[in-house]
């Protein structure tokens, strides 16, 4: 850019639209060809470098970078990558030992398969964030707060994504849910 950084940081913490642009502009693609060497899919890279720019904008205020603006970006996108990639090991863990539970249970009635079935299927069909936050509440027992944190988001933001998730399977279980 042609700014120094501290211009841009100071333009930043100002609400300057035009050079958060800029900087998104500048630093995305670079950005997310260095997400995409950390990560398996080419969708979390983008994913993760837009949540970085969503992140540093929604904390512009609060912005205290003493390396290089570039620097900053580069190691933050390396940061999420590395918390991404633990969230993933971590969901892999579960469904392997979930999947282990499963072989080494007891037949189930065919209903009982059968639901279970279609409870996956409406988890796996909610949206990525959506699931993502869904997974970590319901399977790692984490509270709103502590998944926040985690994915650095709003708690508010992990309210809601839990209501939607629930509604959404509320809906899709409807016929298995009794009503009282």
């Amino acid at each position: 850019m042609q700014f120094s950084d501290q211009a841009v940081i100071n333009a930043l913490k100002e609400g300057n639209t035009g050079v958060f642009e800029q900087l998104f502009k500048h630093y995305y693609d670079p950005l997310c060809r260095f997400a995409a060497t950390m990560l398996p899919a080419t969708e979390d890279a983008e994913g993760i470098v837009q949540e970085l720019f969503l992140h540093l904008w929604e904390k512009r205020s609060q912005l205290f970078i003493t390396s290089s603006l570039k620097s900053y970006l580069y190691r933050s996108t390396r940061n999420k990558c590395l918390n991404h990639l633990k969230h993933l090991k971590v969901r892999d863990k579960y469904l392997q030992e979930k999947l282990y539970v499963q072989s080494e249970a007891v037949e189930m009635p065919e209903e009982s398969e059968n639901l279970e079935g279609q409870i996956y299927q409406a988890i796996a069909s909610l949206p990525n964030r959506c699931r993502e936050i869904f997974e970590l509440s319901r399977f790692e027992g984490l509270k709103y707060r502590e998944i926040a944190e985690v994915l650095e988001i709003s708690p508010k933001t992990v309210e809601v994504q839990m209501g939607k998730a629930l509604k959404v399977l509320r809906e899709k279980l409807k016929s298995h849910i009794s009503m009282r």
